[in-house]
């Protein structure tokens, strides 16, 4: 008898539906499994005969053939275990009737099975219920500890199995459908424990972070340790706006295939603030390895990735983030397929000068001016232009730090961002843009037009700093987002300038420049 089962399957983020096809027929009595499966997946037969053997069910001998299709599309994971086992039942006759078959024709099963026959958590569900709704089915039966996070998605039943004889007994009309998993939604109320008014002094530092934030720019923090770099930037979570529920449902996606999401909590809720350690390998912060999967640049779209100690990382892993930062995706390519992961992300670094840390600081730094060179220059130039705003950290002064908090909070600097990205939204809505740092060189010459002068003083900067046009571009969405951010309808001077200034640090530390006195640096290039 043959039958026909329901299950979903991982391409990237995105489920989609596999059809599990099971036939029983005479012949030496064994199980072959079909479809171009990996590993994990062909163990399925004997965790599933085991499991069966153990709920108390025993199968007469018979040569039994299973295939997942579609065979194009390389099957792995153990979510299939669910349905392999429902299609075996099915075929032997141990589920049975018009109400199993209507039920089963309406549903997706998704859980790997223990021995026992106790249906373990898995990963990835949020996305194949998401890929169940949009195939047009009405229920998807998954983990009782995967059943808040499958019931996230609107338009579709879940519901959650304990174990395998239960789903029997649901399917033979021996037993009711158990309740509905339901979301239920964050406690907006909860109070977060870091806040920008935590921040004594730095006041030129917090003001290009709100710029950075409100632009979607890319900001690198340089400066001596301990003067709170890490802690301005693992901040800037609680200055970002609010993610609404579809963001939440693809960010979580790509928790829920890491095996990321608690029971408790089924989406993430807060905008994510990934920072890995320098040593991190380049596969591992891109996406990818033998059975791929998203790295920390896709852990962190929607939010922050921060990189502390940026001149620690391996050269090659910090190239690797040089087509993400364009392209807003990563592209893991192999022989059969490409697999695509989204990196939407707002990098955030920080790095000293040297290894000391206190470079260009003569007095304190004995660091040679070939170390200087070696540290710094395993920031290539490439990143560096791929970075809007570079901003120098100094040491704050004591009487800052022994001040009462007088800044700003979080949410009321949350509130000026959201005006801010309310007037680049009503701007470049045509265009399917969000933020001025996705426009094109054409919307650029569009929406950053410059006065007459203005533009001959940028042309003059341009050339004299022999500048990339990248970075020329950089400039000119840095100053677009200042305008917004001041109100000005249109680039002025001052916003040109500033924005001019944010890219000047890369001059005075990379390729030589002179301090607020006057004085010569040692030139250092990359």
């Amino acid at each position: 008898m043959l039958s026909k089962i329901y299950c979903s399957g991982i391409i990237g983020t995105e489920g989609y539906i596999v059809t599990c096809e099971t036939d029983l027929s005479d012949g030496l009595p064994g199980v072959n499994m079909i479809g171009q499966l990996s590993l994990e997946v062909k163990e399925a037969q004997d965790r599933v005969k085991t499991a069966i053997r153990n709920t108390g069910i025993h199968l007469a001998p018979a040569k039994i053939t299973i295939n997942l299709s579609p065979a194009d599309i390389k099957k792995s994971g153990c979510g299939y275990d669910l349905a392999i086992a429902v299609s075996i039942l099915v075929s032997s006759g141990v589920i049975y009737g018009e109400y199993s078959e209507r039920v089963i024709q309406e549903s997706v099963f998704i859980g790997e099975l223990s021995l026992d026959g106790q249906v373990n958590k898995t990963n990835g569900v949020l996305s194949m219920a998401m890929a169940a709704k949009r195939a047009g089915f009405r229920r998807v039966f998954v983990p009782v500890s995967n059943s808040r996070e499958g019931g996230a998605v609107e338009g579709i039943d879940c519901y959650g199995i304990e174990s395998l004889m239960e789903l029997v007994d649901i399917l033979n009309s021996m037993r009711e459908l158990p309740e509905k998993a339901l979301y239920s939604s964050h406690n907006e109320s909860e109070i977060c424990e870091r806040d920008f008014s935590d921040i004594c002094g730095q006041e030129t530092v917090k003001r290009a972070t709100v710029i950075g934030v409100a632009g979607r720019h890319n900001i690198l923090y340089i400066g001596p340790a301990g003067t709170g770099k890490s802690m301005i930037a693992s901040r800037i979570p609680t200055i970002m706006p609010d993610m609404t529920k579809e963001e939440q449902l693809e960010i979580s996606k790509i928790y829920s295939i890491n095996g990321l999401l608690s029971d408790e909590n089924p989406l993430i809720y807060s905008r994510p603030f990934r920072s890995p350690h320098h040593t991190i390998s380049m596969q591992a912060l891109c996406g990818g390895g033998t059975v791929p999967k998203p790295g920390e640049i896709s852990l962190a779209s929607g939010g922050v990735l921060f990189l502390d100690e940026l001149a620690e990382f391996k050269g090659s892993t910090l190239e690797g983030l040089r087509q993400p930062m364009e392209e807003r995706k990563v592209v893991v390519s192999r022989v059969r397929s490409s697999i695509e992961y989204p990196a939407d992300f707002v990098l955030v670094a920080a790095t000293n000068p040297c290894k000391c840390g206190f470079y260009p600081d003569r007095s304190r730094c004995s660091c040679s001016d070939s170390m200087v060179k070696n540290y710094l220059g395993k920031i290539s130039k490439p990143i560096l232009d791929r970075i809007d705003i570079c901003v120098e950290m100094p040491n704050p002064a004591y009487k800052d730090l022994k001040a009462a908090s007088s800044g700003q909070s979080s949410s009321q600097i949350r509130e000026e961002i959201e005006r801010v990205r309310e007037k680049q939204t009503v701007r470049l809505r045509d265009f399917g843009l969000h933020f001025n740092s996705e426009m094109s060189p054409k919307l650029i010459k569009e929406f950053c037009r410059l006065k007459q002068e203005d533009d001959d003083f940028l042309k003059m900067v341009y050339i004299k700093k022999g500048m990339s046009a990248r970075g020329l571009n950089k400039i000119l969405k840095v100053a677009r987002t200042i305008s917004d951010f001041d109100d000005q309808k249109d680039i002025n001077r001052n916003s040109l300038c500033e924005a001019i200034y944010y890219r000047s640090i890369e001059e005075k530390y990379w390729t030589g420049g002179y301090d607020d006195a006057g004085y010569k640096f040692t030139k250092i290039k990359s």
